[in-house]
C-alpha cells in the first residue's frame, strides 16, 4: 500500500499538543525559516529567542492561547495569556519584562461582558508580574469561523545570561517548583463537569519573581529551565534529555501530585505527568547548588512545594526512566493530543 506523501497530510489536534508529533511538525515545516543569529534563534527550538545587544541579551517570545472553557477554576484565557508569555521569558533568564503585546481575535457574537472580564484579568496578571502591556491588535471573525476568542501575546526583556533548555550534564539534579497537573485537570473537570470534591483549580501564575530568586541563589549552577505546559512534565523531560544528550531518572515517590488531581486523572485515564501546568517550572541545577536553590524557592509563595524529582545520567541518552521504588520503567513521550484546548 502506498503511503501518502508528507505534503498530502492534514494537520491534526495532536500537532499542537507539545509532544512528538508537534516537534516533528515544527522541525519539518517551520524550521526552514531559521537563520543564523548572534545568540539563540529559531533553530534552538527553545521558549524564545535571545539576541545579543552589547553585553546583554534581548529575549523575545510569542504564544497563542486557546482554552475551552474560557473561564475555569483559578483563571481564564486572559490570565493564561499574560502568564504564559511572562513565564517563557523567565525560562530563558529574562525575569523583568520590558513589555508585552496582545492581539485578540474575537468571534462575532462574543459577549462584551466576557471580553471585558478577560481584559480585566489580563490587567491584573500583568500588574502581578510587573509586565506592562504596551501594544496590541484586534480582529473580529464571523459567527462560526472561530470558537469564541483567541489571544496572542508576545514579550521582550533583557537577560544578563541566557539559560537554555539544552544545558544538562550527567549528575545534574531536576527540580520541579510545585505540584503537577493542576491546570489541565482543573480545565477538564470544569469542561466535563466531573463533580470532584476538593479544591481543584489551575496553577496559572507568573513565575518571573520565583525564577529571579532561583537564579540569584544558584547563579551559573542553574543550567536549564523549562515550564511544563503542553505535554506536561513528561514532554519537557524528553526535550531536555534529547537536547542535552543525557538520560533522566525520575524518582516517582518524590513527584508532587495533589490528591484531587490524581483522582481526576484516574477518572479519565490520564497520567498526571502528561498534563499541562501553567504555574510551575522545571530547573536543571548542578548538584552542589541544589540546596541553595531549593531554599530560595521554598521562601517564595509559588515555590513552597519545590522538590528534587530526578537526576541526569550518562546512560541511555534521550530516555526518561521512572524509578517507582519497586523497579524501573521507561516514561513515554506524549505523542498526541490528550487534553485538547487547555492552553
Amino acid at each position: 500500500m502506498t503511503r501518502p506523501s508528507r505534503s498530502a497530510e492534514r494537520i491534526a489536534l495532536k500537532h499542537g499538543a507539545g509532544g512528538r508529533a508537534m516537534r516533528r511538525l515544527i522541525e519539518e515545516v517551520f524550521l526552514p525559516l531559521a537563520t543564523p543569529v548572534d545568540g539563540v534563534g529559531l533553530s534552538a527550538l527553545d521558549d524564545g529567542a535571545a539576541l545579543r545587544v552589547g553585553d546583554r541579551f534581548l529575549v523575545l517570545t510569542t504564544d497563542s492561547h486557546v482554552v475551552q472553557p474560557i473561564f475555569f477554576p483559578g483563571g481564564d484565557i486572559g490570565r493564561l495569556a499574560v502568564c504564559g508569555t511572562v513565564n517563557d521569558l523567565a525560562m530563558m533568564g529574562a525575569t523583568e519584562p520590558l513589555g508585552l503585546t496582545c492581539a485578540a481575535v474575537v468571534e462575532e457574537g462574543f459577549a462584551r461582558e466576557d471580553l471585558e472580564r478577560v481584559v480585566a484579568s489580563m490587567r491584573e496578571a500583568a500588574s502581578e508580574a510587573q509586565a506592562p502591556i504596551v501594544t496590541g491588535d484586534t480582529k473580529v471573525m464571523g459567527k462560526g469561523q472561530l470558537d469564541g476568542l483567541v489571544l496572542n501575546t508576545a514579550g521582550v526583556g533583557f537577560a544578563e545570561r541566557v539559560v537554555t533548555d539544552a544545558g544538562l550534564s550527567p549528575g545534574d539534579l531536576l527540580i520541579v517548583t510545585g505540584t503537577l497537573g493542576d491546570h489541565g485537570m482543573a480545565v477538564m473537570a470544569r469542561r466535563h463537569d466531573l463533580g470532584l470534591l476538593g479544591d481543584l483549580k489551575s496553577d496559572v501564575a507568573p513565575l518571573n519573581g520565583l525564577v529571579r530568586e532561583a537564579l540569584r541563589a544558584g547563579g551559573q549552577d542553574v543550567v536549564a529551565m523549562k515550564d511544563p505546559t503542553r505535554g506536561g512534565l513528561a514532554g519537557v523531560l524528553h526535550e531536555l534529555a534529547a537536547k542535552a544528550r543525557v538520560g533522566i531518572v525520575l524518582d516517582e515517590p518524590a513527584l508532587p501530585v495533589k490528591d484531587e488531581v490524581r483522582a481526576a486523572a484516574e477518572m479519565i485515564g490520564i497520567d498526571p505527568l502528561l498534563v499541562a501546568n501553567e504555574g510551575k517550572a522545571v530547573l536543571g541545577v548542578r548538584a552542589g547548588a541544589a540546596e541553595r536553590v531549593l531554599a530560595a524557592l521554598h521562601a517564595h509563595p509559588l515555590g513552597r512545594r519545590a522538590v528534587v524529582v530526578g537526576r541526569a545520567t550518562a546512560e541511555r541518552p534521550g530516555t526518561v526512566i521512572l524509578h517507582t521504588g519497586f523497579g524501573r520503567r521507561i516514561l513515554a513521550e506524549p505523542e498526541g493530543e490528550l487534553l485538547p484546548r487547555i492552553c
